[in-house]
């Protein structure tokens, strides 16, 4: 299949996914959303340590943490709780020249500085500094993915502090990265710059107990209501795989919830847990599963058929959705209302090799249920 048909597949099995599940929005997206963050002792600790240091004017800041522990989303919640009366400028692409990151703080505070020289945006963004401290404003900058600035960038960067008066500083800089930034940090090179750092904090990922109440949290959020559960071991399972590492809860927790809709179920067990684990790392089925007695079990020809039926009808829905003439308004419908009945169609084949064993319906106590509820608050 083509890229667009493929997208388009996606964001049709998104939407089934949610209506599965009866979610108003996906739990586990990678997106960072401040309405999802989870606050642990140490990301609590973190939010904290940026917003004193940023509205008490205590200059430089510096916050570390490994890749997916949340930096990002703990940026962009710090800058919706800051003071109004504090201005930011936010620097996401970290891979700048020294002039570069002059023209983009500048533009950010709202200050075009196109075509100048160095010196001049230095005394332009001088004399904004002074304006805002004369209206009782403060400021800040903020660079996230700051381990990949060059030294000469973040000397550039040290010489920014010194725009301060004799009793504040100006700007306040707040540089966000991962383990390599304090690595670098603490170079001979940079030396004075890592001298001036007031507020030194670093991100650690959740514990186990944490990482339980992260999924249960980002579960009610989503408007899952209780109506999703993991199991004892399931919940185990992520943490092993995941370390607490937010970024990898999601997409492990994310792969799961789809496997869960793919077998028609709301309890997410162990089982799942390892197969999304394997589809993460590309192994996507067992080996057992392409020998032939298996194929024809869980692939019966009437369900191979509908697949297909199923591809054709989603090809003729992104070829119509190009041409919105009324001509063919009745025909979009058709192929949409067919589209959804053929899915169905699939849903209903797939249902009797999922059953349960009738003979085994005692509860298996390594399978402690774990659900959410409704009355958690983020």
């Amino acid at each position: 299949m083509t890229p667009r048909i493929l997208e388009s597949f996606d964001h049709v099995r998104g939407k089934m996914y949610l209506d599965f599940y009866g979610l108003k929005e996906k739990p586990f997206s990678l997106t960072p959303d401040p309405q999802f963050l989870f606050l642990s002792g140490n990301h609590r600790a973190a939010i904290e340590y940026l917003i004193y240091g940023i509205e008490q004017r205590e200059g430089f800041i510096v916050m570390t943490g490994q890749i997916g522990t949340g930096k990002t989303t703990i940026c962009r919640t710090v800058i919706g709780r800051l003071n109004p009366h504090v201005k930011t400028a936010v620097i996401f692409n970290s891979f700048l020249t020294e002039e570069e990151l002059l023209e983009s703080i500048l533009l950010d505070f709202g200050q075009p500085s196109e075509g100048k020289s160095r010196k001049e945006r230095i005394d332009l963004l001088n004399q904004l500094l002074i304006r805002f401290l004369a209206e009782g404003k403060n400021a800040a900058l903020i660079i996230d993915e700051a381990q990949n600035l060059s030294v000469t960038v973040l000397e550039q960067i040290r010489m920014l502090s010194n725009l301060e008066t004799e009793k504040e500083k100006m700007l306040q800089i707040v540089l966000l990265g991962q383990h390599e930034l304090d690595e670098k940090l603490r170079s001979p090179e940079l030396k004075q710059l890592n001298q001036r750092i007031a507020i030194r904090h670093h991100l650690l990922p959740l514990d186990r107990r944490e990482t339980e109440s992260y999924i249960n949290q980002r579960l009610a959020v989503a408007g899952a209501n209780g109506s999703i559960s993991f199991s004892k071991t399931a919940l185990n399972e992520v943490y092993r795989f995941s370390q607490g590492t937010p970024r990898l809860i999601n997409l492990l927790c994310d792969r799961a919830l789809i496997g869960g809709f793919v077998e028609e179920t709301h309890h997410i067990d162990k089982s799942i847990i390892k197969k999304a684990e394997r589809e993460l790392g590309g192994e996507e089925w067992d080996a057992p599963a392409f020998r032939s007695t298996s194929f024809s079990k869980y692939f019966p020809p009437l369900r191979i058929f509908l697949l297909a039926v199923l591809l054709f009808l989603l090809a003729g829905m992104i070829l119509l959705n190009h041409d919105q003439s009324a001509s063919l308004r009745g025909t979009r419908f058709f192929i949409h209302d067919q589209f959804e009945k053929v899915y169905l169609r699939i849903a209903g084949e797939t249902r009797p090799f999922l059953e349960p064993n009738p003979r085994n319906n005692q509860t298996n106590p390594a399978e402690e249920m774990v659900k959410t509820h409704p009355e958690e608050t983020r």
